[in-house]
């Protein structure tokens, strides 16, 4: 009699010890599934909102400049390249035969571009440098503006020259692309100090 109760004893005690463990949860199962799921916090495209400051410089004034504002708005900088690089005797504006002559004084001149391809769709707002020759911006500009959509970003102008103001420079470029938000221009030399670019950037109505 008392191994017959002995035996049932250790049979229940044995049923109720796998039901035990049957019913323990594995959280290490469920912790990897939740480290695999993706947050819904983490952004899942590029935001815009960036600065970029895309110049043409043949000699390297207008480069100076750019440089100091990209640091001034910790932008990004983006040389504008021609397919065929100006030479010293391409910008002798007192030649007529000159190539920046002849390309200045035709308003269907678009000379190629060169370089890296660019994506805009980081940026909102894009400072637009070039040298002003004969009064106007490089016809090198215009090929920039017709290649690159420009709708609903802030374009704010500048230029660098010895004497000529920026004049109508900037609104010639503005009607190749109209679909940007164009703030005023602005003329430096180029040795223009940090100083005076600060101040020109903080007068700039932008966010």
């Amino acid at each position: 009699m008392r191994k017959t109760l002995l035996a049932l004893f250790l049979a229940l005690s044995l049923t109720l010890g796998l039901a035990a463990c049957g019913s323990t949860p594995a959280p290490e199962a469920d912790n990897a599934a939740s480290d695999s799921a993706p947050s819904e916090s983490t952004p899942q495209t590029e935001a815009s909102g960036g600065v970029l400051v895309a110049y043409f410089s043949a000699t390297g004034n207008t480069e100076g400049v750019a440089q100091q504002l990209a640091g001034l708005l910790s932008a990004d900088l983006y040389a504008i390249t021609p397919a065929e690089p100006y030479t010293e005797a391409d910008l002798d504006y007192t030649n007529p035969n000159s190539r920046s002559q002849v390309e200045g004084s035709n308003p269907d001149a678009r000379p190629a571009l060169a370089g890296e391809a660019l994506d805009l769709s980081g940026y909102d707002t894009i400072f637009l440098g070039y040298p002003i020759w004969n009064g106007q911006a490089p016809k090198l500009l215009s090929t920039f503006l017709e290649t690159y959509d420009c709708t609903g970003k802030t374009i704010v102008p500048f230029c660098t020259s010895g004497s000529s103001p920026i004049g109508s420079s900037a609104e010639a470029l503005q009607a190749l692309a109209p679909g940007a938000h164009w703030l005023a221009g602005q003329r430096f030399a180029a040795d223009a100090s940090q100083d005076t670019l600060s101040a020109w950037v903080d007068s700039l109505p932008l966010e």
